[in-house]
């Protein structure tokens, strides 16, 4: 047996884009896919838009708090998907990186997070099957 992959979600306050998808992941592929996120510089709270799109779905991570960017959680994942946002996210050999073009809810309503969650949703699900073949 394999061990489990890894995904590290990456946005620059770790506020709203990469915790939707952190969440989405964990949802929808449960246990069968370790799930991180960070940012560069995480802000104080998750996006309260983000908490409330998310929760419309049923989802709620309003507990979530932003973390920090560390070398450590980059080496542990095997994916690192960086949300369009120009992060430095360092290189390891062997990694697979992604960059994920998604508007920042930043300052939006959940009005314009609604597109954004439900773009990250479709993305998570092409995602799992990559890496949850069969």
């Amino acid at each position: 047996m394999t061990a489990k992959p890894s995904v590290l979600f990456v946005c620059v306050h770790n506020a709203g884009r990469s915790q939707m998808a952190a969440a989405w992941l964990s949802h929808l592929a449960g246990d069968r896919i370790e799930v991180r996120s960070a940012g560069s510089a995480p802000a104080d709270q998750v996006n309260p838009a983000a908490v409330e799109a998310m929760r419309e779905v049923g989802i709620d991570i309003a507990a979530e708090t932003p973390k920090v960017l560390t070398v450590e959680a980059v080496e542990a994942s095997d994916v690192c998907i960086t949300m369009g946002c120009g992060d430095a996210c360092p290189i390891f050999p062997g990694k697979r990186y992604l960059d994920w073009k998604l508007d920042d809810p930043a300052g939006q309503g959940v009005e314009a997070v609604r597109p954004i969650r439900d773009e990250i949703k479709a993305r998570i699900e092409v995602l799992i099957g990559e890496l949850l073949p069969g």
